[in-house]
């Protein structure tokens, strides 16, 4: 009989060392499979980064040609003395019934009340470089 408990008992040692090498190899390919992702991450990540320095770079030249173009054409508009309002501006102020040629303050500021803080500094400004603003 004790011979039997022990011949069950290696069985069971002989299966459970089985289980335990075949865990090991599983883990060993998790492993494997885990370092391979990550080297997959690492190269799209890579990519990635290089695509977004590119587009980075291209927007960034962009702007400064925009900023140049911005800057040229204020110049232009001051050296040419601008005492024109662009049509919108006009036809809004004609609309609450300012006259353009004499714009009081007040009336100004009743004009452009529905406006937002942005949109009426916008407008002075345009006025300020007409000439019509002091």
């Amino acid at each position: 009989m004790e011979m039997e408990r022990n011949a069950g008992l290696e069985t069971t040692v002989e299966r459970l060392a089985a289980a335990a090498a075949m865990l090991e190899q599983a883990m060993e390919r998790m492993s494997e499979r885990q370092a391979e992702a990550e080297t997959t991450i690492g190269r799209i990540s890579a990519t990635v980064d290089a695509a977004m320095e590119e587009r980075l770079i291209v927007a960034e030249a962009k702007i400064a040609q925009l900023e140049a173009a911005g800057a040229v054409a204020v110049t232009r508009e001051v050296t040419n003395g601008r005492k024109t309002l662009p049509v919108g501006v006009a036809a809004m102020l004609a609309k609450q019934g300012v006259a353009v040629d004499s714009i009081e303050a007040g009336a100004l500021d009743a004009a452009l009340g529905g406006l937002s803080l942005e949109q009426r500094i916008a407008v002075k400004a345009q006025l300020m470089r007409a000439g019509v603003l002091g």
